[in-house]
C-alpha cells in the first residue's frame, strides 16, 4: 500500500505527524509513504523509516514570484513529481485551502481529510473524496493519529504515539562533558523569555558541571545568543547549523530548556527531557508531546516574563537531576 501525505508546514506540525506513520506501519505491514512538505522542512520526513520519497514544495517562496519563468519551471517539476504515481490513499493532514488546492488536488488517488466542521479551514474539505470528523479538543498529535486511522481503516492505538526518529540520531550523551541546550529563539515576541531571565538561569547553573549550548538560526538570534553567553565560559554559542545537525546536538543533550518554538517539538520527537516555557499558547492542544516533556506557565496571566528563573531551576532540579 502506498500513501501520499500532504503536511507541508510548520516544523512543529510536520513533527506532530510522525507518530501517525508509526501507527500505520504497525497496523498495515508493508505500507509505504511519500510526503509533500515545504522545502525548509524536507529533512524531517526522511528521518522516519516508513517514508520512501520526500517531495519538496515551495509555496511560501513561489507566491512571491508566481508567474516568473524559474518559478513556473519549478511548479511544473513539482506537478510531475506529485503525479508520478497513483496512490492508494492521499491524506491531507494540513487542512488548509492553499495546500488542498495547490497540492492535494493535483495528486492521483482517493483524497482523505478532515470534514467541514473540523478542518482548520472548512473550505479545504471540498477538495477531499472522503471527509472525516476529527474532534478539535485534543492534542494535534492525537488528531493526526485519528485522521490516519480513519483514512486507512484501523483502530487508533490507545498508547502514547511514537515519533520513531530518535534511532536516526545516535546519542552522544556519553561524552566526557555533559551539556544542556537552551532554545531561546522563537518567532513571536510574546513567546520570548526575557534575556535577563535566561542570564539568571545560566548563573544558577554555573556550578552544575554542565556546558550550555545555544543554537540560533538568524543573525538577530545569534546576537541574542552572544549577549546571553557574555561572561560565562561554560556557555557555547553554536555555529549556524542545518536542521539535521541541530537535531544531533539535541539528541545528545542531558536536558533542554525552550520557549514555544519548532525546535522544542523536535526535542520531544527525539525523546529528550525538555522544559518548555509557555505564555499565550495552550500546551494542552499543541504543546510538547512525548516522554519527559514538561510545561511551565505563569501562575497568573499569560506573560512568559512572569515565569521566574528560580522556578525553572527548581523544576530542573526535581525533574532533570541538576
Amino acid at each position: 500500500m502506498r500513501v501520499l501525505i500532504v503536511k507541508t508546514s510548520s516544523m512543529g506540525d510536520v513533527l506532530h505527524t510522525l507518530p501517525a506513520l508509526t501507527d500505520a506501519v504497525q497496523a498495515i505491514p508493508g505500507i509505504h509513504f511519500d510526503w509533500v512538505v515545504e522545502e525548509n522542512f524536507a529533512q524531517i520526513p526522511s528521518w522516519h523509516d516508513a517514508v520512501d520519497r520526500v517531495i519538496p514544495v515551495a509555496i511560501r517562496r513561489w507566491r512571491k514570484a508566481w508567474f516568473s519563468a524559474p518559478v513556473k519551471a519549478e511548479r511544473h517539476a513539482f506537478r510531475h513529481a506529485v503525479q508520478a504515481e497513483y496512490y492508494d490513499a492521499i491524506i491531507d493532514a494540513q487542512g488548509l485551502v492553499k495546500s488542498a488546492a495547490l497540492v492535494t488536488r493535483l495528486a492521483h488517488g482517493i483524497k482523505h481529510g478532515m470534514d467541514w466542521q473540523t478542518a482548520r479551514e472548512p473550505l479545504a474539505s471540498l477538495f477531499y473524496n472522503r471527509r472525516h470528523h476529527i474532534a478539535k479538543q485534543q492534542h494535534a498529535v492525537e488528531r493526526t493519529r485519528e485522521l490516519f486511522a480513519k483514512s486507512l481503516g484501523y483502530d487508533k492505538p490507545q498508547i502514547q504515539g511514537d515519533y520513531a526518529i530518535a534511532r536516526h540520531f545516535p546519542s552522544s550523551s556519553g561524552l566526557k562533558t555533559p551539556y544542556a541546550v537552551f532554545l531561546h529563539a522563537t518567532t513571536r515576541d510574546d513567546k520570548h523569555w526575557p534575556e535577563s531571565h535566561w542570564r539568571e538561569l545560566l548563573g544558577l547553573l554555573a556550578n552544575s558541571g554542565l556546558r550550555i549550548k545555544l543554537p540560533w538560526g538568524a543573525p538577530h538570534e545569534e546576537a541574542r545568543a552572544k549577549r546571553l553567553a557574555e561572561g560565562y565560559d561554560f556557555v557555547d554559542v553554536l555555529p549556524r547549523m542545518s536542521l539535521e545537525n541541530v537535531a544531533q546536538v539535541l539528541a545528545g543533550a542531558r536536558f533542554v530548556v525552550s520557549v514555544d518554538t519548532g525546535l522544542s517539538h523536535l526535542t520531544a520527537a527525539l525523546d529528550r527531557p525538555n522544559v518548555t516555557l509557555y505564555g499565550p499558547t495552550d500546551p494542552g492542544l499543541i504543546g510538547g508531546y512525548g516522554k519527559n516533556q514538561h510545561s511551565l506557565r505563569p501562575e497568573t496571566g499569560n506573560r512568559t516574563d512572569d515565569i521566574s528563573a528560580a522556578r525553572v531551576y527548581a523544576h530542573l532540579k526535581s525533574q532533570a537531576g541538576v
